[in-house]
């Protein structure tokens, strides 16, 4: 009875030697291989479309396109592709995005080399996975929103809106944007008023700010 071939995964990560530690561990495991790295979610995207992978590790913070939109678009391209997010944040909102998103798994990258290996199997398994830490207070949130009627919290902005702000606050042009999501700059100026009128905020800094609390962007 021959083996099983290895789960063959994208790597995403903005950083070099995050993505160079990540890989050592993934390698490292004899049904595990990394086949395709990304440095942003649009190459992301771009590389499980060309390589055929089972399964995409995706960061949250990256340029051009975050792991939770690359996750989106990716969801949607290639449903039967696995997602996980491996992330530096601890936080109760981009784990009920990472869902939304359609990852089926999150992890620290602080205990990345306790849990990810296990992540990774249970994705490819089709069972969900967080970091255990998290499970209590994961539960407890949610049952309290419940109980308040209030279900999953909701993304105040599109997210066409979304991509919109993440690359106006890393400073590219209407035009530029325009090029990069093939849509007018007349298009994508609407898009940006009808941002600051949604968000309340005055010009491209609030915003900037907005983006990086909404970790869109790193500061």
């Amino acid at each position: 009875m021959s083996a099983r071939p290895p789960i063959r995964v994208l790597l995403a990560d903005d950083h070099t030697l995050v993505r160079r530690g990540v890989r050592l561990i993934l390698d490292g495991e004899p049904d595990l291989t990394v086949v395709a790295e990304a440095g942003d979610g649009a190459e992301a995207v771009a590389a499980a479309l060309a390589t055929g992978v089972d399964l995409a590790v995706l960061d949250v913070a990256m340029p051009r396109m975050t792991g939770l939109q690359a996750a989106r678009e990716l969801s949607r391209r290639l449903p039967g592709l696995r997602i996980l997010i491996l992330t530096m944040y601890d936080n109760e909102q981009y784990f009920f995005e990472a869902l939304k998103a359609g990852a089926c798994g999150y992890v620290l990258k602080s205990v990345a080399d306790r849990d990810l290996v296990e992540a990774c199997r249970a994705a490819v398994r089709d069972e969900p996975f967080i970091y255990p830490g998290a499970e209590r207070a994961l539960v407890r949130s949610y049952l309290d929103r419940m109980d308040r009627g209030g279900g999953l919290p909701e993304r105040p902005i599109t997210e066409r809106e979304e991509e919109i702000l993440k690359l106006v606050a890393e400073g590219h042009t209407s035009k530029e944007i325009g090029e990069l999501l093939f849509i007018s700059a007349k298009t994508v100026e609407r898009h940006r008023a009808n941002l600051l009128q949604k968000l309340g905020v005055r010009d491209r800094l609030e915003l900037t700010r907005y983006a990086i609390r909404a970790g869109l962007i790193e500061p």
